[in-house]
């Protein structure tokens, strides 16, 4: 089957055999694909080597053929999400999110848009942590895994003012001594559910969430999360590292078949530590 001129985002790629590349990809009617990018590491490729960078819209074409498609085509569909600094790692968190959740060949039309949106507002310098957790909020919500937001598990409605615990198996119930869950109050869930910016406590108490919800799913962590020691969006920083938003195609190598990184700026050496692409977890668990 061809695909033509398809809106993508490049989310992981590496070197393959001496001139290719394997490329994980993030598609708007196709989800999560993986490609081969022939040649495209020659010095004269007729693939344009230079748009295939991650945090740039793209227009990909590619032949599909069972799990692994041939890339055709790529152009640029506009100007490149300009991110440095604590908006980078976010984006780097954006990017394994939806590699390790991402279902692949399953149209996620609103996992792409959300995720178009959130760079779009990452570029614009707006509230970091609250873009990021509508981000979570909307793509848990249409790969299948919504957060429950509203309702408790005995079906009575969230309440403002009352903390509740969430179990990512089942959802909120009210909050009693003795639990593994997380703790969070009424309030933040429904500002959550209403698109309305919490509290930066109850933001907080929303990124726990995310993580145990995310941690439940995969059966364990994210290596964004060990990126800083602070939350993504509230103050954290890599010492002297700024990176640009177009990175080197180098940067997108995987660390088992990367070349020696000396010299390379530290964001830069931190891309390389995402990992190889992952299924989709087949439990049903953590759904609403």
């Amino acid at each position: 089957m061809r695909i033509d001129q398809q809106p993508a985002f490049i989310l992981h790629a590496r070197p393959y055999r001496e001139t290719s590349l394997l490329i994980d990809a993030f598609s708007r009617d196709h989800g999560r694909v993986g490609l081969v990018a022939r040649g495209v590491r020659r010095e004269r490729s007729r693939l344009p080597r230079g748009v295939l960078q991650p945090l740039q819209p793209l227009l990909l074409s590619w032949i599909a053929r069972g799990e692994l498609g041939t890339l055709t085509d790529a152009e640029a569909a506009s100007a490149p999400f300009m991110l440095s600094g604590d908006a980078l790692l976010a984006a780097m968190y954006l990017n394994e999110l939806v590699l390790r959740l991402g279902a692949r060949s399953d149209a996620q039309t609103l996992a792409f848009a959300a995720y178009a949106q959130c760079l779009a507002r990452l570029a614009e310098d707006a509230d970091m942590a609250w873009t990021l957790r509508r981000f979570e909020r909307d793509f848990l919500a249409d790969i299948g895994y919504a957060l429950a937001l509203t309702h408790t598990v005995a079906g009575a409605a969230i309440e403002a003012a009352v903390d509740y615990c969430y179990d990512p198996d089942s959802g909120a119930s009210e909050w009693r001594d003795g639990t593994d869950w997380p703790r969070l109050s009424g309030a933040a869930l429904l500002a959550l559910d209403r698109d309305e910016r919490p509290t930066d406590d109850q933001l907080a108490q929303l990124r726990r969430l995310v993580r145990v919800t995310v941690r439940h799913l995969l059966g364990g962590e994210l290596n964004a999360w060990a990126l800083s020691s602070r939350p993504m969006g509230m103050g954290a920083r890599v010492p002297g590292a700024v990176a640009p938003a177009i990175l080197p195609l180098a940067t997108l190598v995987h660390p088992c078949t990367s070349q020696a990184t000396a010299g390379m700026p530290e964001v830069e050496q931190r891309m390389e530590q995402l990992p190889d692409a992952q299924e989709r977890p087949t439990s049903s668990g953590g759904s609403s």
